[in-house]
This record gives C-alpha cells, structure tokens and sequence, in this order.
C-alpha cells in the first residue's frame, strides 16, 4: 500500500531555490525540467533536465536550482510496495529519463488523483505508480541519453500519431533540426528502424484498423493513411502484410 504526502507537476522556482534536509523526508522522487544540483556520494554535482531521483526515507536530500529557474515535478509518499522499497533504482543518485513527456503526463494524472475524491482513487494512484516505477526502471537502465534523443522521441511520437501526414526525409530531417543523412542514420541506430520504414510501418498499422473495423473504400482508407496513390498503398501493403489489402479485409470479415 502507498500513502501520498503530497505530490505536484510543473512546480516553479527561482535561481535562488535550495531544499537540503540532512535527515530526509519520507520517499521522495524528483524529476527535473531543468539543469539542477544534487549533492551525491560527498559532492555536489549538476545534472542536466529531465534526470529523475529517488530517495529513501531518512536519506539526505538536497538539490537546488543551477539557472534562473528550477522546475519540477516530485512527489513524497510512504509506502511497503516491494516494487519501490525493493527496486534496482540508485537511491539517492540522479539518472537521465528515457521518455520525459511520458512522465510527466503520469505525474499530471496523479496529481488529479491525488487532489479529487474520486470513487476509485485508489486503485487509480495505485495503478499510475506501478507505471512510473516501470518507467524509470526503462530509464534506468537506458544508456546514452542526450538532447537528441528527446527530438528523435518527439519525431517518432510524432510520426505514430499523424501516420497519415506527408512525411518525407527533409521535413523529418528539419524537425529534429539536422541533416536528412544523419536523421536517417541515427533513427535507424536509436530506433532499429529507419525514419521512413517508421512512417510505413504506422501508415500499415492504421490501415489494418481501418480495413477490419469501417466500411470504407480502399481508396478512402489508403488517402486517410497518407497515400496520394492507391495502387502504391496496395504495393505497399502486400509487401508488409503479403497480402492485398482487399485479401486482408476479407479475412478480418
């Protein structure tokens, strides 16, 4: 069972922001949207934004702003969940996160838990923690994590959910904000695909959810998924699926 002291998304400081209680709090975990310091095995050491903290009860806290502005989310608990009072999390030592948006939409969700009385609060917070700890525990054991990393995430965020846009190597390219060449071969090396085998890939997936659940032409579905050309969306489709996509709706029915 988890207890919530008090948890807060997007909290905002000044330069001058300092917490440092030498015997701790209950669990605390911090996760930063700005450069910070952490005082870490007897030194003080700055870590960029979007690193993330977990301290146990009555270990040592201190952070503080490095900028003109600090921003957080944290949230102080108390809890006997042996997926946090067992995990592999460095306790009290910050790690870079995997996906930060992801995050910090959990942190939003439990922050309206947190503060309504709703009929299954709960099991709502109880639930939302489980994939938090799940994420930092991605995070955690997630090496080379830079700025680019955080643009590429947005990209391929991006892709999945506009599958239908009309991506090309150069709009890509100038999101992320570098070379057509370089986005394709650090895609490939970040995600095990490349940027455009991404695109296809989604426009493949919708066209399968189309195809078994509406009554649509093939012609509308493949103009909905981003094909200007239907025979090109077929040829494409039977090269991922090895079926036609009328051959494909035909099974789903």
């Amino acid at each position: 069972m988890t207890h919530i002291h008090y948890v807060e998304s997007d909290r905002r400081h000044d330069s001058s922001f300092i917490i440092d209680v030498p015997i701790g709090y209950h669990w605390l975990l911090v996760i930063t949207k700005t450069p910070a310091r952490f005082w870490v095995n007897g030194k003080l050491k700055e870590y960029p934004a979007h690193s993330a903290v977990l301290y146990r009860p009555h270990q040592k806290v201190y952070y503080s702003a490095c900028t003109n502005q600090f921003v957080n989310d944290w949230i102080r608990f108390e809890t006997n969940e042996p997926y946090i009072t067992e995990s592999p999390l460095a306790l009290g030592v910050p790690f870079s996160l995997n996906d930060p948006d992801y995050i910090d939409k959990l942190f939003k969700l439990l922050v309206i838990e947190h503060n309504y009385e709703q009929l299954y609060k709960a099991s709502s917070i109880s639930s939302l923690l489980r994939i938090l700890f799940n994420k930092l525990l991605e995070s955690h054991f997630h090496d080379n994590i830079t700025s680019k990393h955080y643009k590429l995430l947005r990209l391929r965020n991006a892709i999945q959910s506009n599958p239908g846009e009309q991506w090309t190597v150069e709009k890509m390219a100038k999101q992320v904000m570098i070379s057509p060449g370089y986005l394709q071969n650090l895609y490939k090396k970040t995600f095990g695909v490349s940027c455009m085998e991404e695109v296809i890939n989604s426009r493949i997936k919708l066209a399968k959810e189309y195809l078994s659940h509406s009554s649509q032409s093939i012609a509308e579905i493949a103009e909905q998924c981003g094909y200007q050309n239907v025979e090109h969306f077929c040829r494409q489709f039977k090269k991922v699926t090895q079926k036609t996509p009328r051959q494909y709706q035909k099974l789903e029915y």
